[in-house]
Parts: structure tokens; sequence; C-alpha cells
């Protein structure tokens, strides 16, 4: 990693796209900074901090801290990441779009100006409902109707602004731009998290119990680490053999191909989806100002709250963790459904001449394609709750509150390998290009 760097500011084109990258980051987090008019910041971080549930943590941790001192980027990217699960979806289920999607640049484009419209259209609900929510509450001193347009215009355009940034660091950087903006927001947290363990484990403590709990958190942290890399790199190649054929007078094809199939096919979109699903009633909850209480619909809420589970004083809302768990598995097996599809790889390989060996071609390659890819969903949506669990365990056995966690571990990890790919490949294209030129 190091050495890649080392050797990407030896190289002038790629030198300057990582310190536009850099000032980009910049931008992003001095905008955390700026808070929207006419809104009490202070009153929302002390509602904020007297939240027991963790609905919004989660959304708070993707947005670097801004949605807790409600800046013009408490809604950061999150519409964006919507709407693009949202397009993804429906490129499957509506055949234009699915057309668009294979009708190449032009298409793309198409799908990539619709994706930006529903991200203003998503910001633009979100940011009303914020304002409204929230300014009935307090949020917004002496609320009016122009205090709540300038409020919604204020995080719409904060969201959108965000969306151009991404798209820049794609165009002028190195690429990744919506998931590097995630990624800085991620890590932006981790100073104070390790603060807040240093508080809890080692402060105050004699030598030898700070060492030991150091030494663990560390160890805890290195070992996720490890478990995200392993999963990100585990690949299962189904092999493939292209038969020979007459293309004139010369015998072509015969080669040994595979099939490259991650074990984690499906990435950190499961994790996303069962965590939104789980975090949305509690959000409604502190809406409409339903939270506490003693009743059936208060054990529910609890029972959602991660910071409930493993608690060894009430383990009946461990409970909430199996749904969790579940709702991995669904979604896993779900997303990688729709993004891969059995019968159209075995169509493109009969049509190429290919087959796996000792499988005939048609329907016994779908099947045992099938096959493979339910063992290989299964191995992945295991590990994505391991490492997602983890933290919830030690969260509710000894207290450690961070907001990182599995889900936040898995994006660094991910676009850190990816843009030291991206970097990579620029810097290979560039000894090309000067091969060519020699």
């Amino acid at each position: 990693m190091l050495k890649t760097l080392k050797n990407a500011f030896k190289v002038q084109d790629v030198r300057r796209r990582i310190f536009y990258v850099f000032l980009m980051l910049v931008v992003v987090r001095l905008g955390t900074q700026v808070p929207v008019p006419g809104m009490n910041g202070e009153y929302f971080k002390e509602w904020f901090s007297s939240q027991t549930g963790d609905a919004f943590n989660f959304l708070d941790a993707f947005t670097g801290g801004s949605f807790s001192s409600m800046s013009i980027f408490a809604l950061n990217i999150t519409p964006y990441i919507t709407s693009s699960i949202i397009m993804q979806l429906l490129t499957i289920a509506i055949p234009k779009l699915e057309e668009m999607q294979k009708d190449g640049e032009m298409g793309r484009k198409k799908i990539t100006a619709i994706t930006r419209y529903l991200t203003v259209g998503l910001a633009l609900f979100e940011s009303t409902a914020m304002a409204i929510g929230f300014g009935n509450k307090g949020l917004i001193p002496d609320m009016n109707f122009a205090k709540v347009v300038v409020a919604v215009v204020a995080l719409t355009a904060g969201s959108a602004f965000l969306m151009w940034v991404g798209e820049r660091i794609n165009e002028k950087g190195v690429g990744n731009g919506i998931s590097v903006v995630l990624a800085i927001n991620i890590i932006s947290r981790i100073p104070s998290d390790m603060v807040n363990l240093y508080e809890s484990f080692v402060k105050g403590k004699s030598i030898a119990k700070a060492g030991l709990a150091a030494i663990i958190i560390i160890a805890i942290i290195l070992a996720v680490v490890l478990l995200v890399l392993i999963l990100n790199g585990a690949m299962r190649k189904i092999p493939v053999q292209y038969s020979k054929k007459m293309q004139g007078r010369k015998m072509v094809g015969g080669q040994s191909s595979h099939i490259p199939l991650k074990v984690n096919t499906s990435g950190v979109i499961p994790i996303i989806f069962a965590s939104s699903i789980m975090s949305f009633p509690g959000i409604i909850a502190s809406f409409v100002g339903k939270t506490g209480g003693t009743g059936i619909g208060s054990k529910i809420l609890a029972g959602l709250n991660s910071g409930n589970w493993f608690n060894p004083h009430q383990p009946v809302y461990s409970i909430g963790l199996v749904v969790y768990i579940l709702l991995v598995i669904f979604f896993a097996y779900f997303y990688t459904s729709i993004t891969f599809n059995p019968l159209e790889v075995a169509d493109n390989m009969k049509k190429q001449g290919g087959f796996v060996p000792g499988i005939r071609p048609g329907k016994p390659t779908v099947d045992y394609l099938n096959q493979i890819l339910n063992y290989v969903i299964f191995i992945g949506a295991a590990g994505l709750t391991i490492v997602a669990v983890i933290p919830f365990f030690f969260n509710g056995v000894f207290g450690a509150n961070v907001s990182f966690g599995g889900t936040s571990l898995i994006i660094v990890v991910s676009v850190i390998l990816e843009t030291l790919k991206q970097i990579e490949s620029m810097m290979l294209v560039r000894n090309y290009k000067g091969f060519l030129n020699e």
C-alpha cells in the first residue's frame, strides 16, 4: 500500500489527481461545520445526546457527525445512496431502464441523470420532514414558513453539492467519488470513538489493567479488519473451457478461463438494508415523540435497538439480533439474485462455445451455477454477519459505545482497496502509453 502511494506521487498526473481528491475532502469536512441558517444547533445536540437508541447513530456515523451538529451536510450522501439502490432495483423491474443500461455510454448517462433527479427529490422530501418534524420540537426558534423554506433549501443544496463533489472526484480524481466521501465521513468519527474507548476502559485503571484493556481493544479492531480483508478478497473461481473452432484456415479457441465469483457478492448492501429497516421504526417514534414507556410498542423498539442486544440483564431483547441476522441473509440472497443471473451467464458461455468441465451446457450449467451461487452467498452472508455482530457483542456486554462498527469497517476497507486499485490502474495505463510513445 505504502509503496503504491510512494510510486503514485512520483507521477505528476496521478499526484495532481490525489491532491485534487484531498482538496475536495477538505471542503467536505469544512462543510460539516457550517450550520443550517435559522436552526438552533445546540438544542439539537442536547436532543441527540438524550436519545438512548441507535436509530440516529447509524445515520450520524454515515454523515461524519454532520447530522448531530445539524450542518448543511446533515443529509450528506444518504439520498444519493438510496436513489442509486432504488435505480438498481428498478432497472431489473422496468424493461426500459434495463435497455438503457445495456445501451452503452448514452444509456448509462440517462440512468445517471435520472439518479440525480431522484436524489434531489429524496433530499427535498427528507429535509422537509426534518425541518417540520424537529422544528415543531424547538429546533427552529419562532418557526414560520420562511425559516422552514430556508432550512429545506440549505439541506437539499448540501446533499446535491456532495453528489457533485463525488462526481468531480470520479472525473478529475481517482474514482469512487461517492464511496470516498462516505469513507472520509466514517474515518472522521474514529478519533472520537477511540477517545470514548480510552475513557471507558483505560483511563483511571491500574497500569496492568489499562495495558491489558488497550491490547484487547487493538486486537479486536485488527481481527475485524483482517476478517473484512479476507471477506473482500475471497473468491470462488468457476473453471470454463472454450472449445476450438475453425475461422478461415486456422483453429482458434481452446483457452481455459474462469468465472470470478466473489464470496461477498452483494458487498455491504445487506447490512445497510437490514440496519435501515431496524432503525426506521425508532426514527419514526422519535419524530412523533413516542419513545420511552413500558408498553408492548416500547419493548419492540427496545428489541430493535442494537444497544440492547447481548445485554446480560435483558436477554429477551436479543431477539432483535435474530431478526437482524435473518434480514442480512435475506438481502444477501435478494441483492445477488438481481445482479447475477446464472441463466444469462450460461447462455453467454454457450454462445461463445464455453462450458464448465464435467457439466453439460444449458440447464445443467444453470443448475450448477445456482448451486455454487447459493453456497457462496451463504458463506458471504455468514461472514458479513460475524463482522457486523462483533461490535454489537462488545457494546452490549462491555458497554463499548462507538459509532463505527462492522458496516463502517467494511466500507472503509473496501474503499481504500478499490482506490488503490484505481491508482495502480492509472499508473499501468501511463506505462503503456509511455511504451507506445517510444
